[in-house]
């Protein structure tokens, strides 16, 4: 089976969904959703025992396509939110199995977003990671809620609203990452990880990862409520607006505070 944008396989009761749109997996509304409707195709699947996603591509994702926010209104916005933030947030949370993130190369905003909704992070040595929407215009509002309770508030900060990218090694330091690999390899552990958790008992996966999931949510779906409001603001900002265009015109923008 697959989807289109998407690439989706089976073999050993794991489910691979690997990202197909070149060169960079930058997120339209169409890669959203067929990898939405991949990740409940192998949620509703009990031949699926475990999931993995990865990337068709050297970039797992260099975040969404900016034509889905330059020029838009802020319903429209709000719509690519609730694909993004919410329905992706939901099928995670009731996915009753486990999902591993395999990244071999440079996860950025909206990819970021799609790496933590996983369960465990595999990342080879070579694999870069940030949040560079402020350099833009833009807010990663999800890892507002996101990475000050991995790392705290004074971690957090920086990487949110400084835009620079950092390597592995940070990553893991930050608590991201669950484990970092020879640069190639993130998919073939992946993998190895995958079928040992595919070797568990399936009820007694479900049952213990959805008492996993209600543990650690801690009002999780409220708090990215909030962000995404804050996110669909910013985004109908004039100064947000000439940011998006500055960064395809190649030049430096201009902001003017309103």
């Amino acid at each position: 089976m697959s989807h289109k944008l998407v690439g989706y396989s089976i073999a050993d009761g794991i489910a691979e969904i690997m990202l197909d749109r070149p060169p960079v997996n930058a997120l339209s509304l169409s890669l959203i959703d067929a990898l939405l409707a991949a990740l409940k195709t192998a949620k509703d699947d009990p031949a699926v025992r475990a999931v993995i996603i990865g990337s068709a591509h050297k970039v797992f994702c260099a975040g969404l396509d900016l034509d889905i926010v330059r020029g838009k209104p802020a319903i429209e916005i709000k719509g690519f939110l609730e694909r993004l933030y919410f329905a992706l947030n939901d099928v995670q949370y009731r996915m009753g199995k486990p999902t591993i993130a395999a990244i071999d190369g440079a996860a950025r905003a909206g990819g970021m977003t799609i790496a933590i909704s996983c369960d465990m992070i595999i990342a080879g040595d070579g694999s870069t990671f940030g949040y560079p929407e402020i350099d833009v215009g833009l807010i990663p509002a999800l890892h507002f809620v996101h990475l000050p309770r991995l790392v705290g508030k004074h971690q957090a900060f920086g990487p949110l609203f400084l835009g620079e990218p950092f390597d592995a090694a940070t990553a893991f330091r930050m608590g991201l990452l669950s484990e970092i690999v020879p640069k190639g390899t993130a998919l073939d552990r992946a993998r190895e990880v995958a079928r040992k958790l595919a070797a568990k008992s399936p009820i007694v996966m479900k049952i213990g990862r959805d008492a996993f999931m209600r543990a650690v949510d801690a009002d999780y779906r409220r708090a990215i409520e909030n962000a995404a409001e804050s996110f669909s603001l910013v985004a109908t900002t004039e100064d947000c607006q000439e940011g998006l265009h500055a960064f395809v015109e190649k030049r430096t923008p201009n902001y003017r505070g309103r």
